[in-house]
């Protein structure tokens, strides 16, 4: 019994530090730690919506039909444009369909995007850096004064890779989960997430 729920929690079954196949193999370490481009440029609903949402081609397209406009690594993303069909990107964080996730709440309540989906300014191509199974949320849901940590007068910190905390977790944390009001009684009701 032991040894299947460690396989069922392990890296090779959950896909954690897997990089997917993508139509183009895009790199947030460039576009975000060499570049310097915000998370919201590309996920532009994240802070209002459930979804983080997947930029559309003129996204883009407003840097590359100027740089590297010829390059065979960008034909797929040209022939989106000029046909005005979206790219079809293998979702790399995914949750079993009878999950409720709302980014904006937790983007909205001082969870970085780092938390969750690790450092991707360090990443040459996506993936998994943190398991999302159920077990995984919980620990944050149990214990959010460990996980908030962006102050309400720094909102934008949430979107930084780079933002580090200036004071300690200890003290940090419990002071942001009274300022963002966040209710720990009802984080680990069933009905938060499984709707």
């Amino acid at each position: 019994m032991l040894i299947a729920a460690l396989e069922d929690r392990s890296p090779y079954n959950t896909q954690q530090f897997v990089v997917r196949d993508q139509p183009v193999p895009f790199s947030h370490e460039h576009h975000v730690k060499g570049l310097g481009i915000d998370c919201r440029y590309c996920h532009g609903s994240v802070g209002e919506s459930s979804f983080a949402g997947l930029p559309a081609t003129k996204t883009c397209m407003t840097c590359h039909s100027q740089i590297w406009r010829n390059s065979p690594m960008l034909e797929p993303v040209r022939s989106s444009f000029a046909t005005n069909l979206p790219l079809q990107w293998t979702r790399v964080h995914s949750l079993p369909q009878f999950v409720y996730f709302n980014h904006a709440i937790h983007v909205n309540k001082g969870v970085g995007c780092q938390t969750c989906h690790g450092k991707v300014n360090e990443m040459p191509l996506m993936y998994e850096a943190n398991s999302l199974q159920m077990r995984w949320c919980l620990g944050c849901h149990r214990a959010p004064e460990n996980f908030v940590n962006v102050p309400l007068d720094q909102r934008d910190a949430v979107y930084d890779m780079n933002y580090l905390q200036t004071e300690p977790q200890e003290t940090l944390g419990p002071r942001l989960v009274a300022a963002y009001h966040i209710h720990t009684e009802q984080l680990t009701n069933c009905s938060i997430c499984h709707r």
